[in-house]
Formats: structure tokens, sequence, C-alpha cells
């Protein structure tokens, strides 16, 4: 993406927020200051979206759950677009949740089914590769 630099006065308790987040990420003020502005622009798109760390990243979440906006979208897959179905699937949810992962999918395309197409990779034996002390035999 086309990056364009641009000048903007920040309070300074907000520049030593983001520099602790900076610090404790291991990056810079920059591409910190970047993703912040990057997920406010997608939480106010979509919302009921929030974004939190998980073992991969930041990735996006139904916000007041655990639940990641590609789950519910690989379980929409699943029941070939059946929003029914869907709803079933996640009984607990309301339509406003289940609604803005939709709307996060249809704007986010791309980033979605890449984590839907990365998780669909893992079998038993790679997740034992990597986590050994989930293996049966470790118990």
């Amino acid at each position: 993406m086309k990056a364009i630099q641009k000048s903007l006065r920040i309070p300074e308790d907000t520049v030593a927020e983001i520099e602790k987040i900076a610090e404790e990420a291991g990056k810079d003020f920059s591409t910190i200051t970047k993703d912040l502005l990057s997920e406010a622009i997608r939480i106010r798109r979509c919302p009921g979206i929030t974004f939190a760390d998980g073992v991969s990243g930041r990735r996006a979440r139904l916000a007041g759950t655990g639940i990641e906006v590609w789950e519910v979208i690989a379980a929409f897959l699943s029941v070939k677009r059946d929003y029914k179905r869907l709803k079933k699937s996640y009984h607990w949810l309301t339509d406003q949740q289940l609604r803005s992962a939709l709307a996060y999918y249809s704007l986010f395309k791309e980033e979605i089914d890449e984590q839907i197409r990365r998780n669909e990779t893992w079998t038993k034996e790679k997740v034992v590769e990597k986590y050994p002390f989930l293996s049966p035999e470790a118990k």
C-alpha cells in the first residue's frame, strides 16, 4: 500500500501511550500508530468489531466475546452462506454481532479468507509438532 506522509499534532498523553505500546511490541512509533489508526477506522466502519492479540498477531473479534471474525465466517461459508443456519450455529450471539462479522468480511474479505486458509492447514500432526505438550503421550 502506498504511504503518504502527513503531519499531525497528537496530545502528549496519547504519544506516551503509543510509545509504551510500541516498546512493549518491539515496534517503532510509526508502525504502531499506523496500526492503531487502521484498527480505529475498521472499528468505526464495523461497529461491534474489536481487535485482540492472538498467537498470530492482532485479529478482528466480535466485541464482548472471544470469537474471531474468521471463525464466524468459516462457519457461514460451511453452511453455504445460509444466515438461518449460521444463527442456529451461534444461537447465543445477537443478530447485530453476526451482522458485524458479515459486514467486516464484506469489507476485508482477503484478510479473513487468508486467516481461514491458514487455519485449514493445521493437522493433528502439525499441532503436536508445534505444541508437543498437546500430544496424548505428554500426559
